[in-house]
Order: structure tokens, then C-alpha cells, then sequence
């Protein structure tokens, strides 16, 4: 499945889930899913992403790190889904949109937390999603640089 539809459908999944341990799971499948993407910018995408991607694959591994990963159904993890990455820009936009959505959801979290262990591992997740997320806008950044420098190229 490609990156886009799977990112929606962990969107919509994310705006459905009720209590903790559901939107948890959520959270984690998000992780989960930005992780395979930045693995597969980093082999596959465009030679400016690459270390930007490497990053995003790190973070987004510490953020499924610091949550239990949870008991997911066969063939229910989403990020083994991934089988297309489709236009890099598009899949960026959609990620940055979830990563954004993952830390509101977070925050929620650890707002109503009945222990502090649940309080820390959400601020804690807060932190890996923010930063993924901020490497998802600097590789859009990265693009909208090179996008800008092909037209004078040309030009010239």
C-alpha cells in the first residue's frame, strides 16, 4: 500500500481511538509507520533527504522505543504495509500532518494521566514526535530549495 493511504488511514484511526491503551497503540503505529518511511527515503528518495531520512528513522524508532509496543493482529502493522512510497513531497506533507496529530494526542495524554509513569512516557514520546515531525519539515524545506534552484538552472 502506498505511504499516503496508509498515513490517512493511521490519521483516521488515531481521530477514532477512545482511552488510553487504544490511542497508545495509535501512537505507536504512527511511530511505526514514520519510521519504515524514513527508511525507505533514505534508500530510495532523493539524495538531499537522505540524511534528513536517516534522522527520521532514528526518532521515530526511540518514539515506538518508549512506548509498549503493543499486541497488534496479523497483518494489522502498518508500516509492513508499506510497499510504495509514491511522491516524496506528498508522503511529507501527510506524515508532518500525523506527527502533528500524534503530539496533540500526547499531550491530551499526559494531561489526564492517572501515574506519572504514563505522564513521562508521554512526554517522552512528545519529544520523539516533535522531532521527527521537525525532521519531516526540514526535508520539505529541503525540497522546496531544490525545486527552486531547478527552474533558474533551467532559465540559465
Amino acid at each position: 500500500m502506498d505511504a499516503v493511504r496508509l498515513i490517512v488511514t493511521s490519521r483516521r484511526a488515531l481521530a477514532g481511538s477512545r482511552g488510553t491503551p487504544e490511542i497508545m497503540t495509535e501512537v505507536w503505529q504512527a511511530q511505526a509507520l514514520a519510521q519504515a518511511i524514513g527508511s525507505r527515503l533514505a534508500v530510495f528518495g532523493p539524495p538531499e533527504l537522505r540524511g534528513e531520512a536517516l534522522g527520521l528513522t532514528e526518532l521515530a524508532g526511540r518514539g515506538c522505543g518508549v512506548l509498549q509496543a503493543p499486541e497488534l493482529a496479523d497483518g494489522s502493522l502498518r508500516a509492513a504495509q508499506l510497499t510504495e512510497l509514491g511522491e516524496a513531497r506528498q508522503a511529507l506533507m501527510h506524515l508532518g500532518s500525523l506527527l502533528g496529530e500524534v503530539g496533540i494526542a500526547l499531550v491530551g495524554m499526559a494531561s489526564s494521566a492517572d501515574d506519572e509513569a504514563t505522564y513521562w512516557q508521554c512526554m517522552e514520546a512528545i519529544d520523539a514526535a516533535d522531532e521527527s515531525r521537525d525532521r519531516v519539515l526540514e526535508m520539505l524545506r529541503r525540497l522546496a530549495d531544490r525545486d527552486q534552484v531547478l527552474p533558474e538552472r533551467e532559465a540559465g
